[in-house]
């Protein structure tokens, strides 16, 4: 491959099928994941660095990838909840749903990131965040939340924390392809590591995770060294401009969230997979099945 877009040889078939109408699309179910940033020396390369985990090369949908913290929405997400920073009925603007579903959908956001990196956006009170969250206490819950033993409101109310949706800016929405077997609407968004917390890898999807620059993560996915799903590469590409975590946070007020989803067409004698916006991602397949270019 010419760079690291991840592109399961399943995809010509499946996109033929949907293009002939034999293939009946699934519904997607609702996710949310998070680019956790952090400032950091800039003597060498300025900018915020992320977190980032590699999925393991086992896991059915994107292994190998790199990607954010993040996973689906539980129903148990709407759940009544001590909530800080802007109302739900801001959110539901905001992510064009309705309340209940933008409070779950913020929820999966930072719940997902403290099942997958350790990192909770979560206090005592609307003005603070827990510090270190690594104890065997928090360790416990953790588990169970991933689990599923234990709802997300259940645990805030247990601990007595409120839910920092402030901490939290809704950058995009990327939509899984209609030929793609799971689908996610996603939500991404930006928030920075609180102070006295530190990521970890406490996810059974991953096998690596690591801190780095968009500019440099975008470079090895250019050379083909790191694999990614367009919407990684997208957003790390979208990141490199700001210089520190706070203006990023800043810029996504203004980011627009018009859903991206990708579109395959029939033009002559090959489909053309293309999203909207993003010419980077084109891919132009032969009917007969060749390779794609």
């Amino acid at each position: 491959m010419a760079n690291g877009q991840w592109y399961p040889p399943e995809w010509p078939d499946r996109i033929r099928a949907l293009a002939e109408g034999s293939l009946t699309p699934v519904a997607p179910r609702r996710a949310a994941t998070v680019m956790l940033l952090k400032d950091h020396d800039a003597a060498t390369t300025p900018g915020p660095l992320v977190h980032m985990l590699r999925r393991r090369t086992s896991m059915a949908f994107a292994g190998g990838a790199y990607a954010y913290p993040g996973g689906g929405v539980d129903p148990r997400d709407e759940h009544e909840i001590r909530w800080a920073g802007p109302a739900r009925a801001w959110w539901s603007s905001r992510l064009g749903v309705e309340e209940a579903t933008a409070q779950a959908i913020v929820c999966a956001a930072v719940r997902e990131t403290y099942e997958e990196a350790g990192v909770l956006l979560a206090g005592p009170t609307e003005d603070t965040v827990v510090g270190d969250t690594t104890g065997d206490d928090w360790e416990a819950d953790r588990a169970a939340l991933v689990a599923r033993d234990l709802s997300f409101a259940e645990f805030l109310d247990r601990r007595g924390l409120v839910l920092r949706s402030d901490l939290l800016g809704a950058w995009t929405r990327w939509i899984t392809p209609e030929f793609e077997p799971r689908r996610y609407d996603t939500w991404f968004f930006v928030a920075s590591l609180p102070e006295g917390q530190r990521t970890r890898n406490a996810s059974t999807e991953a096998d690596r995770t690591v801190w780095i620059h968009p500019s440099e993560a975008a470079a090895a996915y250019d050379k083909g060294e790191l694999l990614m799903m367009p919407p990684t590469i997208a957003t790390l590409r979208q990141l490199t401009p700001y210089a520190t975590a706070t203006e990023a946070l800043a810029a996504a007020q203004d980011r627009d969230l018009t859903p991206v989803l990708a579109q395959a067409t029939l033009v002559n004698d090959e489909i053309v997979l293309a999203w909207p916006g993003h010419d980077e991602f084109t891919k132009h397949i032969p009917t007969a099945g060749e390779a794609p270019a």
